[in-house]
């Protein structure tokens, strides 16, 4: 079971990804985990194939994720999710999306960081699709978040912020 896990939770391109390579550079006893590394690993563990040949080369292996990944909640809706908790060492994940997956890993004890970005920022750095799916507004509600940051000036700015977690975490 993990020692300790670190979510964070965030808009499209408001920065979560950024603000866990900050901290991961800091605390290097964590290794990152988005809930899609976790099928991935499992998928190569079965065609014995790299987490790095599987990334290179998404579109050859998606169909077999995605069946993976469908098979995986069919045996249990929380089935990714308890992997990831089973998952030895200090863990950071990198984009829980919805209430469930808060729920779980808040259960399991998670540290729970938002990233807040206004969506003129956030557009400035990428093109926002899906605004009103569940993906991106099922934690807005969430108002009991363990850290909140935001993210509306510079990266320099930005690093400053995130660094300034690592003593509480």
């Amino acid at each position: 079971m993990a020692d300790k896990i670190i979510i964070f939770s965030g808009k499209q391109y408001s920065g979560k990804d950024t603000a866990a390579k900050i901290l991961l550079e800091e605390l290097p006893d964590y290794k990152r985990c988005a809930m899609g590394d976790i099928i991935k690993l499992e998928y190569g563990r079965q065609h014995n194939l790299s987490y790095e040949e599987i990334e290179k080369n998404k579109s050859q292996y998606r169909a077999g994720l995605i069946e993976l990944g469908n098979w995986g909640r069919a045996q249990s809706p929380d089935y990714w999710l308890e992997k990831i908790i089973a998952t030895d060492g200090k863990i950071m994940v990198t984009d829980v999306r919805v209430q469930h997956e808060y729920d779980v890993f808040k259960n399991a004890g998670a540290i729970s960081i938002r990233v807040e970005a206004s969506r003129d920022v956030r557009a400035k750095r990428g093109d926002l699709v899906g605004e009103d799916d569940i993906t991106e507004v099922g934690l807005d509600h969430i108002t009991d978040w363990d850290y909140v940051i935001d993210n509306n000036s510079s990266y320099e700015e930005f690093k400053l912020k995130v660094l300034e977690l690592k003593k509480y975490l």
